[in-house]
């Protein structure tokens, strides 16, 4: 992980083609003095670069740049591939995701393409060519974004015709005979068995569930429509540009390896809403939501910033910055006054290069005319513009710097989400959860985390490692966890099927050095605990282990509950938060770190040169001597070393 000093910044996301020219330079000018030094533009304009089929106009786009250019600001430039306009669907009529129930996804939003569409993957690399032949080595254009928001409702899967004959491409490469498949799939099974590759049809509409094989395989397929359609874009941006590339990506979206793609970039970006995540995609309680409800998940945020760190390899940005209410969850409440400035310098403490808020101005138009911006639509500031500008301030007056080294690290694998997804076995069981959780226990501890793709194939810098529900751990990891020196704690979950989504034998957990055997497991209703002796519970799903390694916990019923063979700890169930936080603060005791039970919604993190303490409640706290002011953040420079 990246610890070199960077240089941090703010930005705004700006829509030239949504405003009169005349408002152009004004807006640039407020910009720079508010602070800001990135600008991007350019992601949902095809329409008005391209307004129809081969004739350009982009003589807007040119003056749009050099006049933020002119400012002093930077520019970056998105690939306009989102937003189809409506003439390519003329072109390309069988260019539409199908939903689940086969039904085409038709025009007048967004995202209306199927990635495995050859036709408009070739539409989308004639105008990503045309942008980098034309801005690859403007000065003023500093860096690029391919498309935007990847997977943004549900476009991922795509039950098309068109889905379905690159489906069956993808199957014959990677399985080679219809025979080889159905030993795979296990297609004995059912009569399920297919002869030719062109008889097998896609995972949905079948009487019950499908093959859980099938289901994984599409899921792997389409991950890869996903990263092939963004590669196509990188490679073109590269024969022309130098600057950097990112994509934006989402909160507790696991639709496509993000590993993946962002090995075909240079910075990864996401889009941080904290108070819509909150309301409209965190599992919680109705007493955590009313409590957070103005300044979002103490956790949510800080997880997406390790998790997307690790996908930029070191580089991430924040593209996205929620500054007011949004306009598309359930409810849209209006942030505390300070929430704009916590969220940000929680970024910049987790390693952030820039912060860029949406939007500018708040658009009177559209879809989005309920979404807050720094400015209202009136273009009077809007109560996040100046708490912009303080950060603006505070980062002139505070030296570069990167994160600091963490000694925690957590496993985090999108092909697990695919699995438990395809057979969660109990209602409620939810790989996101099952790692959001335990990452949530290591930071209520005080605990900076390093978030690992699943092929990690050194854990030598760190103390200790966790990897909760990997389905299937990949042998770069099982080699360097056998001659790790640390800790680790595995499971539960994992190491439970093959990448053919079959049972293993020998039956999991099958790590190196553990003797130990799930010799059976139940998932459990959520009134239904396992409950542990020295406090806390197992819930939602527990594992029935034979074993003759060393039993530190067993539940009341006799079953280990969790079990060690030097270094090494498997958990043989989902432990609620009393169980994991003492489980948690045990090993971290004979791993040498140091841990506090932080106050509720306190939470701190270690930049390479400052300690970041960050208040989300809406009162003051009390801690260490001082206060943390509600909705605020504070730090002190750490002790030198």
């Amino acid at each position: 992980m990246m610890t070199t000093p960077l240089k941090r910044a703010l930005g705004v996301c700006y829509y030239p083609e949504h405003w009169e020219e005349s408002q152009w330079a004004t807006d640039a000018a407020r910009m720079a003095a508010l602070g800001l030094t990135w600008v991007r533009i350019g992601e949902f304009a095809w329409a008005r670069m391209e307004p129809q089929p081969g004739k350009l106009e982009l003589d807007w786009l040119d003056r749009a740049i050099d006049t933020l250019g002119a400012a002093g600001l930077k520019v970056v430039l998105g690939t306009p591939t989102a937003t189809p306009p409506r003439w390519m669907l003329d072109r390309h009529p069988d260019m539409l995701a199908h939903d689940r129930e086969g039904r085409p996804r038709s025009f007048g939003s967004r995202r209306h393409y199927d990635f495995a569409h050859e036709g408009y993957r070739a539409e989308c690399a004639r105008i990503t060519e045309i942008l980098a032949r034309r801005y690859g080595r403007n000065p003023h254009v500093a860096a690029w974004q391919t498309d935007n928001e990847y997977a943004c409702h549900d476009t991922v899967l795509s039950y098309s015709p068109v889905a379905l004959k690159a489906f069956r491409n993808w199957l014959a490469q990677r399985y080679q005979s219809p025979q080889a498949l159905n030993r795979a799939w296990g297609n004995v099974f059912w009569s399920m068995d297919y002869a030719s590759f062109d008889e097998i049809g896609l995972p949905n509409l079948t009487v019950t569930e499908a093959n859980p094989a099938h289901q994984m395989a599409f899921r792997r397929f389409a991950s890869d429509m996903v990263v092939e359609f963004n590669r196509v874009q990188t490679t073109i941006i590269r024969r022309h540009s130098d600057y950097p590339i990112a994509h934006n990506y989402m909160g507790q979206i696991t639709d496509f390896d993000h590993f993946a793609v962002g090995a075909d970039l240079d910075i990864a970006s996401w889009d941080a809403y904290p108070l819509g995540f909150l309301s409209d995609r965190l599992t919680a309680s109705p007493e955590h939501k009313r409590r957070f409800v103005r300044q979002g998940d103490p956790d949510f945020q800080a997880f997406h910033h390790d998790l997307y760190r690790a996908v930029g390899r070191g580089r991430w940005w924040i593209m996205e910055q929620q500054p007011g209410p949004v306009n598309w969850a359930p409810w849209n409440p209006d942030p505390l006054p300070g929430m704009a400035r916590l969220w940000a310098w929680e970024a910049f403490a987790h390693g952030a290069e820039a912060v860029c808020y949406f939007r500018w101005r708040q658009a009177p138009f559209a879809q989005e005319q309920m979404h807050a911006g720094l400015l209202r639509p009136d273009s009077a500031p809007a109560p996040a513009h100046d708490e912009a500008a303080q950060v603006a301030r505070e980062l002139a007056e505070m030296p570069d710097q990167g994160t600091a080294e963490a000694k925690v690290a957590l496993v985090f694998d999108y092909a697990s989400a695919w699995a438990w997804e395809v057979q969660p076995q109990g209602r409620d069981f939810s790989y996101f959860r099952l790692v959001f959780e335990t990452y949530r226990a290591l930071r209520r501890l005080g605990l900076s985390i390093d978030v690992l793709p699943p092929d990690a194939a050194d854990l030598s810098p760190y103390a200790l490692v966790l990897a909760p529900g990997v389905a299937t751990l990949s042998a770069p990891f099982l080699a360097a966890l056998a001659t790790y020196k640390g800790l680790s704690l595995i499971g539960p979950r994992s190491n439970a099927k093959t990448v053919e989504f079959a049972t293993p034998v020998p039956l999991p957990p099958n790590l190196p050095g553990l003797d130990a055997t799930v010799a059976r497991v139940e998932s459990l209703p959520p009134d239904v605990p396992v409950h542990l002796p020295a406090g806390g519970a197992l819930r939602h799903w527990r594992e029935k282990v034979e074993t003759s390694a060393t039993v530190v916990e067993q539940s009341l019923d006799g079953w280990p509950a969790l079990i060690r063979a030097a270094g090494l700890h498997y958990l043989a169930g989902w432990a609620d938060e009393v169980a994991l936080a003492r489980i948690l603060t045990r090993l971290c005791d004979e791993a040498g770190l140091a841990t506090e039970a932080l106050p509720e919604g306190l939470r701190q993190r270690d930049s390479a040169t400052h300690r970041f303490v960050f208040n989300y409640n809406a009162e003051p706290v009390h801690w260490q001597g001082r206060e943390i002011p509600a909705a605020g953040v504070d730090w002190q420079p750490l002790p030198a070393r």
